[in-house]
């Protein structure tokens, strides 16, 4: 599959994400080049803890696991172009695991797992001759405070993470010039991430994207911290 970047709004010192913000950068994409808008797009993340019962509720169903057998900041993720996939990310193991989509509702049956927060990644989609460009912000489900700002950088004809790099940090180096010029407060950052860590080659796969969305929400959690 293509490769693609991932890359969230850092503010200023002092300034903060908002939805003004968000406007203008979409204005900026669809004066850049002459891109097309080609229609909404969305990626939901959801943060469970494990669900630990009391030996009483588990008597008949043999022993409970103790917290330290049970993973710990497990992030599930429902990709907007592998809707019949979700993905498990397990940073403490380093591991990201693919499975039918229907295993959400296997897991709601067995209770291990509670869903903590669920945070949607959503926006705009646009074509840029062999980019795809998608912005958008991410929000709580049911709130509607803005968690941030994020685009997702794609380019169609390669995918082999080294041979795009090149381009693919020319193209961010002319954005990055073109969001200045609006002097908007902040920027976007592309972190680089050690993929390999993951035992993840150098051909870009799905679950490249299901890392970078994992690292984005530290990220952003960061920024609205400071």
């Amino acid at each position: 599959m293509p490769v693609k970047w991932l890359m969230h709004w850092q503010p200023n010192s002092g300034a903060t994400v908002s939805s003004q913000i968000l406007a203008e950068v979409c204005q900026c994409v669809e004066g850049f080049g002459g891109a097309a808008k080609e229609g909404r797009w969305r990626t939901t993340l959801t943060i469970y803890r494990p669900v630990v019962r009391d030996a009483s509720s588990t008597a008949t169903s043999g022993p409970a696991p103790t917290p330290g057998d049970l993973p710990r900041d497990f992030l599930g993720l429902t990709l907007h172009d592998r809707p019949g996939a979700y993905f498990f990310i397990l940073r403490h193991h380093r591991l990201i695991l693919q499975a039918d989509a229907n295993v959400q509702s296997l897991m709601d049956k067995l209770q291990s797992y509670k869903a903590r927060v669920v945070l949607h990644f959503e926006g705009f989609q646009y074509q840029l001759g062999d980019f795809q460009l998608r912005v958008g912000k991410c929000v709580q489900s049911h709130v509607d405070t803005l968690r941030g700002i994020m685009m997702e950088v794609e380019y169609l004809p390669l995918s082999s993470m080294d041979k795009s790099r090149q381009i693919m940090e020319d193209f961010l180096d002319i954005w990055q010039d073109a969001v200045s010029k609006k002097s908007l407060p902040g920027h976007f950052i592309n972190v680089e991430l050690n993929f390999a860590d993951y035992g993840l080659q150098d051909l870009y796969t799905p679950q490249h994207t299901a890392l970078q969305y994992a690292t984005c929400i530290v990220q952003l959690m960061a920024t609205v911290r400071s």
